[in-house]
């Protein structure tokens, strides 16, 4: 989401340990996704992108999961759950967040910060107030991109 990316991508670089690996501002379809596909494999993933239209959407507000993550919210974030559905129907092994979170309960987000990974809630609190102050951002929503990498600063790659 490179156009939240402008809001978001400082306080990202210090809430969020992603950022830092090299992850961009995004909303996550699937995770983890294996990091080996096969070719029937991939054009299973393509065709079930391709069964969702491309779709505008606009982060508007700030949530919080608790106390513990601040993030972004789509709006609408149908067209998201849509993707996540299609994916995981193209990848039936695959569980979302290694089985953690059921598909029926994941929540499209766009992730500033997270108290679980080290930000302190001070931190993500004046985050949320600045970041509330430049929104709404307005997105279009093109493709779907594939990144892969590890804990290491700077490994994801798209």
């Amino acid at each position: 989401m490179p156009e939240a990316d402008a809001v978001v991508a400082k306080h990202r670089r210090e809430l969020d340990p992603s950022a830092r690996r090299g992850v961009p501002a995004h909303v996550t379809v699937l995770y983890p996704i294996p990091a080996e596909l096969t070719v029937a494999e991939l054009n299973r993933v393509a065709a079930a992108i391709r069964t969702v239209d491309r779709f505008s959407c606009e982060f508007a507000e700030t949530r919080w999961f608790g106390d513990d993550v601040l993030w972004l919210a789509p709006v609408p974030d149908r067209p998201f759950s849509a993707l996540t559905r299609a994916v995981c129907s193209a990848l039936p092994e695959v569980s979302p967040y290694g089985g953690r979170i059921a598909r029926a309960d994941l929540v499209p987000h766009l992730t500033i910060g997270d108290r679980v990974r080290g930000a302190a809630l001070t931190d993500l609190r004046a985050a949320e107030a600045e970041v509330a102050g430049a929104l709404p951002v307005r997105a279009d929503v093109r493709e779907v991109t594939r990144m892969r990498g590890h804990a290491a600063p700077g490994s994801w790659q798209l």
